[in-house]
């Protein structure tokens, strides 16, 4: 259970209700319980599955998940997405495809999930009279950075179908603000990390591997950079998104204001658990050359002016805390029976 100080939002949003689409995902379901646990009515939308799963959600405590009114459905169900969000004043859209080598086995699935499910979202929220919708994005638009830091005003480069899927998803969303006033605005995070990532993701596919005994691991490219944001910071970036007056019609970044290579990361990962490891590269999990983003790097003043909120995991210090944080998380054994590390996830 991640510790984030929601008060600020909780009283802004006192007699409303926030709808969380993606609430069974990583970010989604850290969002929801911390909203849940700060006093805010939360409709969490998770994908409809014959196990009744409500994803990450089902780990949540009892209290949590007794105040709950869950919906299931899917993003890309324009009726489903429409009911889910009748009686809800904001929502808070997570739900997407994320995995870039998926990407290039299913473009069309990220094409109807993430772009569609997008104008379902911003259609009923136009229909219904929603009061604010935050739309997510990614850092991964703006393709390998032509200068650093990236802000807002960096081009934008699709250089994945899934890049491009959230390239459009945003545009769709930013498009019915300018189009018809429709209270919207895009949060674009840089690479959340932390506890409940997915294993198609680079920090938990190292730590899964060590944790298991692997002393070679398997990697892809290891010289690009990333800005990690731990979790708690982008969940907190989320909240006050959803009450923060004048970011209507903007794209805001969320990041640390700090880069890594993979393979340092790597090598942090293995020595916060005290253990000495050989990083090997393998060609299935490399991305298509012109594909790879090689370096993002986080401007996030735009969110410290308008939004109020800086990072708590910022800096080399702050990735250091939190990739202890998500170690140790990752090493309680139930927590890791959830992953297959020795598969490599797409």
């Amino acid at each position: 259970m991640l510790a984030i100080d929601l008060s600020f939002e909780a009283a802004a949003l006192k007699g409303k209700r926030v709808l969380v689409t993606g609430a069974d995902g990583f970010i989604g379901s850290h969002l929801t319980e911390a909203l849940v646990r700060a006093g805010i009515d939360v409709r969490a939308f998770v994908f409809y599955n014959s196990f009744n799963s409500w994803g990450w959600l089902d780990t949540a405590s009892q209290d949590v998940r007794s105040s709950l009114d869950v919906f299931a459905g899917d993003i890309r169900d324009q009726g489903g997405v429409r009911a889910a969000m009748k009686g809800c004043d904001v929502v808070l859209h997570l739900a997407a495809l994320i995995s870039i080598p998926f990407s290039y086995h299913s473009p069309e699935a990220f094409v109807d999930t993430n772009i569609k499910g997008t104008l379902n979202v911003v259609q009923a929220a136009r229909d219904l009279g929603v009061s604010r919708v935050v739309a997510t994005s990614t850092s991964e638009v703006y393709g390998t950075a032509q200068f650093v830091p990236i802000n807002e005003d960096h081009p934008l480069r699709g250089q994945s179908p899934y890049s491009a899927s959230k390239i459009g998803a945003d545009q769709i969303a930013l498009s019915y603000y300018y189009a018809f006033g429709t209270p919207v605005m895009v949060l674009r995070p840089f690479n959340t990390y932390g506890p409940r990532q997915s294993a198609r993701a680079v920090i938990p596919t190292i730590a899964t591997q060590i944790l298991a005994g692997e002393r070679r691991l398997k990697l892809g490219a290891l010289h690009p950079t990333r800005d990690f944001s731990f979790v708690s910071d982008t969940v907190a970036a989320f909240a006050r998104a959803a009450v923060a007056d004048g970011i209507l019609g903007e794209t805001i970044n969320v990041g640390s204001g700090f880069e890594i290579t993979i393979g340092d990361t790597a090598a942090m990962i293995a020595e916060a658990l005290g253990i000495s490891v050989e990083i090997t590269a393998d060609n299935q999990r490399m991305r298509p050359a012109a594909s790879e983003v090689e370096r993002l790097y986080a401007d996030a003043g735009k969110a410290a002016r308008l939004m109020n909120w800086t990072p708590r995991y910022g800096g080399r210090e702050g990735f250091c805390r939190g990739i202890k944080d998500t170690v140790t998380w990752f090493s309680d054994p139930e927590n890791r029976a959830r992953y297959k590390h020795d598969r490599y996830n797409i």
